[in-house]
């Protein structure tokens, strides 16, 4: 009987160790690591910052749904992984043999990259964690109370601009529902060189469509943004030039604002040599598999994705739902076939597919492959994305619950594009 433990229960983890256990069978052990008891679909925070979504209502409690299927679940933070050893280290002191490794953590948040640009410090706020976008919430409510400035976006070596977008077009929504909009007046300040970049170097007509739609909400942006420096009800912004020189210095003020920031590797991953590249995220081969440790595999944010291209102000690629969802069905198939003592020839789909809600419209990007040039580039807006993206929290939430560990993005994203089937060559 081989042991298969998945660290993470987030958006891949989860539906991963359905899949894993589906693929595996009952002759075979499948346990799943998270330090939360309870999964946490982070795709609805920003409707949560602004109290459009209570908590209790995008999270899920993991032991119950996991035991249906027979899945163990081990509720701790794993600090120390010992590859030569096949042995997980908890906070709590368990020592966990695994077989097979599934590292499916998500990412780090580096907010010490930035001085005071973390929620602790009490300057600025963040939509990454359920916990963060409650907390946010808060501060949205004390801005109704006391209208001002607002400044929303994405430092520098950022990887994920989605939730940026999203949220700052909520956000102007949600204050334009309270009469509150015109003593508000909203910044977005990225690290992309042009809006619409999205860290995929442009997806068809997103730069002007997305500059569109922030003129029409009368925001303004600043675009090669570097973060200096969060200090209470300022941030300080340099805008770089083409060249990577400071053109312009910013000193914005605000009464709420809300960055995304750069990712790195969770510790105890990072901490492991061989497995991961500087900035702590899992080196795989095209099957998902680290080379240097041949029963470890890795799927989603925590894996190591090159930069599309060369910016003034480093930014990230991002791993988009799609993209994770076809990782870990061939993380699933790649075990089985090591289990029956083949190679593993199962390969991801390095395609991006996104819905992204503004609000009371939305935003949907198809780009075959990820990273251009493209077989396939493809960007529309309309209220009908707001309206598939509620949907689509719906029917992942049911998925959870239920255990299907049919592709939810195969299934339900495609069909609500018009897309039947993405080439997966």
């Amino acid at each position: 009987m081989a042991k298969i433990v998945v660290m993470g229960a987030g958006t891949g983890g989860m539906p991963g160790v359905y899949e894993i256990k589906e693929m595996v069978g009952k002759d075979h052990q499948v346990v799943m690591i998270n330090e939360n008891p309870d999964f946490r679909f982070v795709p609805s925070n920003p409707w949560v910052a602004v109290g459009w979504r209570e908590p209790a209502a995008v999270s899920i409690p993991i032991e119950k749904y996991l035991s249906k299927k027979k899945i163990d679940f081990i509720c701790a933070r794993v600090t120390e992984i010992k590859p030569d050893e096949n042995l997980l280290i908890t906070h709590d002191g368990q020592t966990i043999d695994y077989d097979y490794l599934v590292i499916a953590t998500g990412p780090k948040l580096a907010f010490g990259n930035i001085e005071g640009s973390d929620p602790s410090d009490g300057f600025t706020q963040s939509i990454c964690t359920l916990p963060h976008a409650t907390k946010s919430c808060e501060n949205f409510e004390q801005l109704l109370e006391n209208p001002g400035p607002a400044v929303v976006g994405a430092v520098q070596g950022a990887s994920c601009f989605g939730p940026a977008y999203e949220y700052v077009f909520i956000l102007d929504k949600a204050l334009r529902d309270e009469k509150k909009r015109d003593k508000v007046p909203l910044t977005f300040v990225t690290s992309e060189p042009y809006i619409g970049h999205l860290g995929l170097g442009g997806v068809g007509d997103s730069k002007s469509m997305l500059e569109s739609e922030l003129r029409n909400k009368d925001i303004k942006w600043i675009c090669n943004a570097k973060v200096d420096r969060f200090e209470d009800g300022k941030v300080f912004v340099s805008e770089l030039d083409r060249k990577g020189n400071v053109d312009f210095e910013h000193e914005l003020d605000f009464n709420h604002t809300m960055f995304l920031p750069a990712f790195a590797g969770v510790d105890a991953v990072a901490a492991v040599e061989g497995l991961c590249n500087p900035k702590g995220f899992v080196i795989t081969d095209d099957f998902q598999r680290s080379p240097k440790f041949k029963n470890i595999f890795s799927g989603g944010v925590c894996v190591a994705l090159p930069p599309v291209e060369a910016t003034p102000v480093p930014i990230g690629t991002p791993k988009t739902g799609y993209m994770i969802e076809t990782m870990m069905t061939a993380i699933a198939h790649n075990i089985q076939s090591c289990i029956d003592g083949e190679e593993p020839s199962a390969k991801g789909t390095f395609h991006a597919i996104c819905l992204a809600d503004m609000g009371d419209t939305g935003a949907a990007f198809v780009a075959m492959p990820q990273i251009p040039p493209r077989n396939v580039t493809w960007f529309k807006k309309g209220k009908w994305v707001h309206l598939a993206k509620i949907a689509f929290e719906k029917y992942f939430m049911r998925k959870i619950k239920t255990g299907n560990s049919e592709p939810i993005f195969e299934k339900y994203i495609l069909k609500s594009l018009g897309i039947e089937r993405l080439d997966k060559d």
